[in-house]
């Protein structure tokens, strides 16, 4: 079955820089587009990124273009996520996604189980 692992939360200071990882597993990584989600107490699950198969298109929310960069490496079934400039509002449990394309949660067929990220001030 298919298996998506996060990886790379953590508590960091605002103004610091984390880098998420997401292997997967159970699924021809290098056809499937991905993305990483996130979800903060009270509020919706929002899309953060994402990457096509290719990885030369990539999408961003609006609050974390220029700060956020999503990559992946298909020999090595691996999503990324580098965040740098973090701020307290990016303080969420960060989810990776894949199998679909968009800002809209339910247009993704697989989920990870989610890696705490929390920005202190």
């Amino acid at each position: 079955q298919v298996q998506l692992v996060e990886s790379g939360g953590g508590l960091v200071q605002a103004g610091g820089s984390l880098r998420l990882s997401c292997a997967a597993s159970g699924l021809s990584f290098s056809s499937y587009n991905m993305g990483w989600f996130r979800q903060a107490p009270g509020k919706e699950r929002e899309l953060v990124a994402a990457i096509k198969w290719s990885g030369y298109t990539t999408l961003y929310a609006d609050s974390v273009q220029g700060r956020f960069t999503i990559s992946r490496d298909n020999a090595k079934n691996t999503v990324y996520l580098q965040m740098s400039s973090l701020k307290p509002e990016d303080t969420a449990v960060y989810y990776c996604a894949g199998g679909g394309w968009g800002s809209r949660p339910r247009d993704y067929d697989f989920w990870g189980q989610g890696t705490q990220v929390t920005v202190s001030s």
